[in-house]
C-alpha cells in the first residue's frame, strides 16, 4: 500500500489525468527507542512523497554494499504529538 502511494510520484509526472484525491495524506511518524516503545510522535499533515527509492544503486566492485530505501516527504504542516510521552527506563 505504501509503494503504492509512494509510486503516485513517478505516475503524475508523465501523466495529468492522474486524479489528485489521495495524493496527500496525513501521516504519523513514531520515533521507537531501543525496547520498541513509541518515545516520541509526530503528525504530518497533508504530505506527500517528493522522492522515493527502493534500493540504491548497487556497485559490483564493492562488498561491502548496504541496500537503504529513501523517502523524502514534503507537507503542509506538522506538529509533536504531546500525549505521547517517553516512556520510563527499565
Amino acid at each position: 500500500m505504501f509503494e503504492n502511494w509512494a509510486n503516485l510520484v513517478n505516475n503524475i509526472q508523465g501523466d495529468a489525468a492522474i486524479s489528485l484525491v489521495n495524493y496527500r495524506k496525513d501521516i504519523i511518524i513514531n520515533v521507537l527507542n531501543l525496547q520498541g516503545q513509541v518515545a516520541i510522535s509526530y503528525k504530518l499533515y497533508r504530505a506527500w512523497v517528493s522522492e522515493y527509492q527502493a534500493l540504491p544503486e548497487f556497485d559490483a566492485n564493492s562488498m561491502n554494499a548496504v541496500g537503504i530505501q529513501t523517502l523524502t516527504l514534503q507537507h503542509e504542516g506538522w506538529e509533536r504529538d504531546t500525549a505521547v510521552s517517553e516512556p520510563s527506563e527499565t
